[in-house]
């Protein structure tokens, strides 16, 4: 398995600000139009519900950013998902907990679902979802800029592939909308 460090960071942001500051719907439901995923995952595009009408009975956006940086440059593709899945799987949990301490919406990591092995989502046969308690759409799906959202709030800046070499890190970033006059923290979902 390979080695890597995480950091973890958070903030908490007014929900309609952060609508207004970091949404651009239109240009992430083109992106996720593109992508394969489109349709066939019950935590992807298109949805059965509208959007702002989902995320305006919440006041508030608790955000969380994990920075995954692999000690060995030179992983693979497949290395670098097998990283990340179990940081991914703890990540979910843990803002599983959180919606149910504090009530609200977790929003995930983007990617495929966690829950259904590889290609058999019930989507695409027009099945419920399996694990409806578990799926979170991300904050992606929701039409937020993620790129802005790591550099303008937690001082970090994406990184790409280039020619087929991983980047030196990734970050996966998700969230729980909330309406808890109590401060949301990280902690409190160990």
């Amino acid at each position: 398995m390979p080695r890597y460090s995480i950091e973890i960071s958070t903030t908490s942001i007014a929900l309609d600000t952060y609508i207004a500051s970091f949404r651009d719907a239109e240009r992430f439901e083109a992106c996720c139009r593109a992508c394969p995923q489109y349709g066939r995952s019950w935590a992807c595009p298109p949805f059965d519900f509208d959007v702002l009408q989902r995320l305006s009975q919440y006041s508030s956006l608790f955000l969380v950013a994990a920075k995954i940086v692999p000690h060995d440059s030179n992983l693979t593709f497949e290395e670098f998902n097998t990283l990340i899945r179990p940081e991914r799987i703890k990540l979910e949990s843990r803002l599983l907990a959180l919606e149910r301490q504090f009530g609200g919406l977790a929003a995930s990591y983007v990617g495929t679902c966690l829950h259904c092995p590889q290609g058999s989502c019930t989507r695409p046969n027009g099945a419920p979802c399996r694990h409806p308690e578990l799926v979170r759409p991300s904050l992606e799906a929701y039409g937020f800029d993620i790129g802005r959202t790591t550099s303008e709030l937690f001082n970090i800046r994406l990184q790409w592939s280039k020619n087929n070499a991983m980047p030196p890190y990734v970050v996966l970033v998700s969230g729980l909308f909330h309406n808890s006059a109590q401060e949301v923290s990280w902690q409190a979902s160990l």
